[in-house]
């Protein structure tokens, strides 16, 4: 019951932000677009329907070379494989659009070191470092960007869906998950450093930021730069 309703909730959430994409940005066959953390595409091929786009112009980028490479099976976008600490292999303004949906509170640390980094404060600085270097590639690869990442203080942590332990400290948070990844119906990892406001306003400072609420709560935010 839990996981079927996490799931249409996400799945709810993805089709509202399509849905902002949409308003923000006008796509056509010429238009090149990056996705970053794309999966295998799903995601950006239901942010593109409706529009008249060339797959040939849209590159998928993931960390995990085997769904990118499903991606493009599936799809015809163009993929490639990146760099878990946020180095984009791409030229200055390659891309008119790049698109990043959930991703830039995971680029912290090296994932086979995330249950090693068991200080709050040292794990964030780490975080917020490579996160801002993740940040200016956005900014350097893209003319215009759609950045959305999870709120921090929303009261259900997305990616453990478990309630408030976003507000856990890390040496609160390591044990909790561990211990919830026995039991819970979803498993995760400690990767994730979440951002507020001020955060996503510093490292995207030409965006215009707005928040997704849900009953006045700030679920998620998105950097937007449409020129």
């Amino acid at each position: 019951m839990i996981s079927k309703f996490a799931l249409r909730f996400s799945q709810n959430a993805r089709l509202k932000r399509a849905a902002i994409f949409r308003q923000w940005f006008s796509v056509d066959k010429s238009t090149r677009i990056l996705d970053i953390g794309s999966e295998d595409g799903m995601n950006m091929f239901t942010v593109l329907k409706g529009s008249e786009y060339d797959p040939g112009n849209v590159f998928i980028a993931d960390i995990d070379a085997a769904i990118v490479r499903r991606g493009r099976e599936s799809f015809g976008f163009k993929g490639i494989a990146i760099d878990e600490m946020g180095s984009l292999p791409f030229e200055s303004g390659a891309f008119d659009i790049v698109y990043c949906s959930s991703v830039i509170e995971h680029v912290t640390v090296k994932h086979d070191q995330i249950w090693d980094h068991t200080s709050g404060r040292e794990f964030r600085s780490a975080a917020l470092e490579h996160q801002r270097v993740f940040a200016n590639e956005i900014r350097r690869v893209g003319k215009n960007y759609f950045v959305q990442t999870p709120a921090a203080g929303f009261p259900i942590e997305s990616h453990t869906w478990l309630p408030l332990v976003g507000y856990l400290p890390r040496e609160a948070l390591l044990p909790t998950m561990k211990m919830a990844n026995r039991v819970w119906p979803k498993a995760s990892i400690p990767d994730f450093n979440l951002l507020n406001k001020k955060d996503l306003a510093q490292m995207f400072p030409d965006a215009v930021i707005l928040k997704e609420s849900i009953l006045g709560l700030t679920k998620s935010l998105m950097a937007i730069k449409a020129s």
